[in-house]
């Protein structure tokens, strides 16, 4: 009787060894700083999620596509988790989000010799302003009245749009535009400056698949780890380095 008692519990602690080893079907797009296969480790986001991942006992497959096809492919459930998502509420019934594990601060900027003074997102009423598709800003443009949005495909896009007078202000990720100026205008950073308008900052997550069985457990397990991670300081550690390099 002993025996077999033990031989069940050899039999579960293996099944749980072999689900926990079994790597996390992910999805991301490329975001550069934060996801982009050139990258060390393939971008910040990524170095986190791995490293987190990892802690919680799972390694992770990425796979790397087209925001919508990456969209498409998690919520279907061929796939586990994004990787990197924005919280929406129109997607709360196909994806359960982790908390987030990055926190994206949205900041406009301008030439310097640009000298009118905004103070809130309604001073940009009356200008052109860049944006990207597909872009979720938290903002409501419709709300602001008389703004031109001037939409490019890719970041760099709108800042030569700003350096070269096509637009008045470009919005975006604080740290995507500190490496695209870092990375592609070095010469010209100097040109462009930051507003002090105060934006409501977006929270980064994983967001698990409702109909794949089991990532529920998935994103629970991230949770844990990454109150882990903060606890120990190796997630300080990772945020810091990656800061370090992509500071504007």
């Amino acid at each position: 009787m002993l025996s077999r008692i033990v031989l069940v519990l050899v039999l579960a602690m293996g099944a749980f060894a072999a689900q926990a080893s079994d790597p996390v079907k992910m999805m991301t797009n490329t975001w550069p700083p934060y996801i982009d296969e050139e990258l060390p480790q393939e971008g910040m986001a990524m170095e986190l999620v791995r490293h987190i991942f990892l802690r919680a006992g799972y390694k992770v497959d990425n796979t790397v596509e087209r925001w919508p096809r990456a969209l498409e492919g998690v919520r279907v459930g061929l796939y586990d988790v994004l990787g990197a998502a924005w919280r929406d509420e129109q997607r709360e019934l196909d994806f359960i989000y982790s908390e987030p594990y990055l926190v994206n601060e949205i900041i406009v900027v301008t030439l310097k010799s640009n000298r009118r003074m905004l103070r809130s997102v309604s001073d940009l009423s009356g200008s052109r302003l860049g944006v990207l598709r597909d872009y979720s800003y938290g903002v409501n443009f419709d709300d602001i009245g008389n703004i031109t949005l001037v939409t490019e495909n890719h970041m760099i896009q709108s800042l030569m749009n700003l350096l070269n007078g096509k637009v008045d202000y470009v919005i975006g990720d604080r740290r995507v535009i500190a490496m695209m100026l870092n990375e592609y205008l070095p010469g010209r950073r100097g040109e462009l400056e930051p507003l002090g308008i105060t934006l409501p900052p977006r929270g980064l997550y994983v967001a698990g698949s409702r109909a794949k069985a089991g990532t529920d457990k998935l994103v629970e397990a991230f949770n844990r780890a990454l109150a882990d991670t903060k606890q120990d300081g190796s997630y300080r550690e990772i945020l810091n380095r990656w800061d370090e390099r992509y500071g504007l």
